[in-house]
């Protein structure tokens, strides 16, 4: 048994999850926020057999897209200076993924 643990973008979860859970998987939805951009995402905890991981991980690359969205950048002056906010454009989306062995899986 493993638990893998899915961070991904907040609009990525509800088809993510449709998908999932269609195939039979077990998932937990948990609401975190990113450091980076201060951006919504979404933390998906799912008990998976180690025959399926694979599986799981095809389901969630297919579901989860990476993308380049606009933010504005903000040039630090010296005070009482002026400065000009620029756009640049950041990758998000994807999935970060962690999969850890669990010792013991209990069901009541």
């Amino acid at each position: 048994m493993k638990l893998l643990i899915a961070i991904v973008q907040d609009q990525d979860a509800p088809s993510l999850i449709d998908v999932v859970t269609e195939r039979d998987f077990r998932v937990t939805r948990l609401a975190t926020s990113g450091g980076f951009l201060k951006a919504g995402n979404t933390t998906l905890l799912m008990g998976v057999d180690e025959s399926r991981i694979d599986e799981l991980l095809e389901i969630i690359k297919e579901n989860c897209e990476s993308r380049e969205v606009p933010t504005s950048f903000v040039s630090m002056s010296i005070p009482g200076d002026t400065y000009m906010p620029y756009p640049i454009n950041v990758q998000v989306g994807g999935a970060t993924i962690f999969i850890l062995d669990v010792e013991k899986y209990l069901q009541y």
